[in-house]
């Protein structure tokens, strides 16, 4: 068809759906219309007869016409996770899991594909005054990104990790679905892994009285009931180093609940319902303990019922190179009324089940990204012809393409063991070998797979050539939000250590484990 300049977005680059059955229409060479649209032939024969009538100079350059790659249902075009869920699950666990990933294919194909688009193209805006001076501080997120909160609800994206109802198979199912999610999420997949990883605190504490309403939000099926949760730790010294960093004040009050005075630096989806964040209490001097022993874990809802901010002011929405779609704001506490949820001076210890969650889904991320640009990469090829034949008929291009997916693949089935592990952890069925290998290859896999997503997306849009340096194609949005995989929940070298403590820890005993794991 011609190219439209009304034309959707979404409709012009590579997140267009492949929705309906495409059929050679007779006696219009070269036009391919849509099955039911027959009505619409005389206005295309009509539109090619005036093109064929135009002067051949401006014929020859007015159009660059190369063919749009289109992937059909996520599910069903990824053999290897059908295979993997073939060979591992329990055969009525994968009869229930098949069809629901099929039917949830579809739906990403057809619904949740341009919904994140539209999130890319309408991302949040800070309104700090209305119209009559008054400082409100709103941020204001489009339609798309409020139905994908409503969509991860319907899904279970995160309860169905809670229900287990397929034991310690719904770990891993969980982390399928989110798999098949990422990448047409338009960036919702991060609140979700805070979202989760608030859950999974909650859960390892017992989920006392006060935090049971939000425990059941968090893994609530019903959107009209579902909270989104973010995770404030970062202050103005930025980073990792939270022992140090971490400036915010925590005053008891008569009533035995806090106010938190301080500055939160960078807050993921700041629009999210509630949090967990760190901070020092301070005794009847006003004196607070420096280092980790100092800090505590809170709870606070960031709104309350009239959905006023919670004594908290935003100072600015963060200008990110990617992840636009997700508002990031620097915050800061005036009196924020909190809940002590940890023990005092346990506040990292506590939140580090956060942190494993995040870093798992981080590595979701990072794989259905890889997985993403490789499938247009390769259909792509089956699509485009240079030099006289097509890009998969070019052994060298094939050899790019190859190298590609032989990442993406050893990235997913460590992925796999990953959750295949957590879910056995969960559920009490875990070895002291499976939760020491656990240990050991969540940040081994989260520094691993966030450096290959960024290789690959550089690689596959390379194999577009020109087009797949044009924003709307699409591909761009993959690469820049790929980039953050190796820096958020740990960098590199941060994540080196990590791993170095847990050798150090159990005194070897986790390297034994995984040498005698992997031979």
């Amino acid at each position: 068809w011609r190219s439209s300049a009304t034309a959707q977005p979404w409709q012009a680059g590579l997140f267009l759906p492949r929705t309906w059955d495409r059929c050679q229409t007779p006696g219009v060479k070269g036009i391919n219309v849509a099955a039911g649209e027959e009505q619409q032939l005389s206005m295309q024969e009509k539109q090619v007869v005036e093109d064929l009538e135009m002067p051949f100079v401006r014929r020859q350059t007015e159009t660059l016409f190369q063919e749009q790659p289109l992937t059909g249902n996520p599910y069903l075009e990824d053999t290897l996770l059908r295979s993997y869920l073939k060979t591992h699950l329990p055969p009525k666990v994968l009869e229930e899991v098949h069809q629901d990933l099929e039917r949830f294919g579809n739906r990403l194909l057809t619904k949740i594909q341009p919904l994140g688009w539209e999130c890319e193209l309408n991302p949040p805006v800070f309104r700090q005054y209305d119209a009559w001076g008054r400082r409100v501080d709103r941020i204001d997120t489009c339609s798309a990104w409020r139905r994908m909160k409503d969509i991860s609800a319907e899904e279970g994206l995160i309860a169905e990790a809670y229900e287990r109802r397929y034991s310690n198979w719904s770990r891993l199912y969980q982390a399928v679905k989110l798999y098949l999610f990422s990448s047409s999420s338009g960036g919702f997949n991060c609140p979700l892994a805070m979202t989760d990883g608030a859950a999974k605190v909650i859960e390892s504490l017992g989920i006392p009285g006060s935090l049971k309403n939000a425990f059941e939000r968090l893994t609530s099926r019903d959107p009209r009931k579902f909270w989104t949760s973010g995770q404030w730790m970062t202050e103005r010294r930025g980073g990792s180093d939270v022992a140090n960093g971490t400036e915010t004040v925590a005053r008891r009050q008569p009533d035995g609940t806090y106010r938190l005075y301080g500055f939160k630096w960078f807050t993921s989806a700041a629009d999210s319902d509630m949090t967990l964040t760190l901070a020092r209490i301070a005794d009847a001097e006003g004196q607070c303990l420096q280092g980790s022993r100092g800090l505590s874990l809170f709870f606070l809802r960031v709104r309350d019922e009239e959905g006023k901010l919670n004594n908290i002011q935003v100072q600015r929405l963060k200008d990110k190179l990617g992840t636009r779609q997700m508002a990031t704001a620097e915050l800061w506490l005036q009196g924020a009324r909190a809940e002590l949820i940890s023990a005092e001076g346990r506040g990292v210890a506590s939140i580090s089940n956060m942190l494993n969650i995040t870093r798992i889904h981080n590595v979701i991320g990072a794989v259905a990204s890889m997985r993403r640009m490789i499938s247009l990469s390769r259909e792509y090829a089956r699509r485009r012809v240079a030099f006289g034949k097509l890009l998969k008929d070019h052994p060298l291009h094939m050899q790019t393409i190859a190298r590609m997916e032989v990442q993406a693949r050893g990235a997913f089935l460590l992925l796999m063991e990953l959750v295949r592990l957590l879910g056995l952890a969960e559920t009490n069925l875990a070895s002291e070998q499976d939760q020491l290998l656990l240990r050991l290859l969540i940040p081994v896999a989260k520094l691993y797979t966030g450096k290959q997503a960024s290789a690959v997306a550089l690689e596959a849009m390379e194999s577009f050539g020109g087009q797949g340096y044009m924003e709307d194609t699409g591909v761009p949005v993959l690469l820049r939000d790929s980039l953050v995989l190796s820096i958020w929940e740990g960098t590199t070298n941060i994540l080196s250590l990590d791993v170095l403590r847990s050798l150090a820890k159990s005194q070897g005993q986790v390297m034994s484990v995984f040498l005698s794991t992997v031979q």
